[in-house]
């Protein structure tokens, strides 16, 4: 169970340190008057530090580590 938490995490850590983050689109509401509605598409952006991914990359092969004795 441990080396399995532990190798999920180095993939995850690796896949953050390749890539920094996303952008995902978002419908929004300008106007909302009735019958008349206009809607216009905003681009949203979600980053994170490196330093996180190779967090998770140490923590999994110090999981996997420890599991081993």
């Amino acid at each position: 169970m441990n080396k399995t938490i532990g190798i999920l995490l180095i993939i995850v850590g690796v896949a953050m340190l390749i890539w920094t983050g996303f952008t995902y689109t978002k419908k929004e509401k300008i106007i909302d008057a009735g019958p008349i509605q206009v809607s216009a598409d905003r681009g949203k952006t979600v980053n994170w530090p490196p330093y996180l991914g190779g967090l998770f990359v140490i923590g999994g092969i110090v999981i996997i580590a420890v599991s081993k004795k």
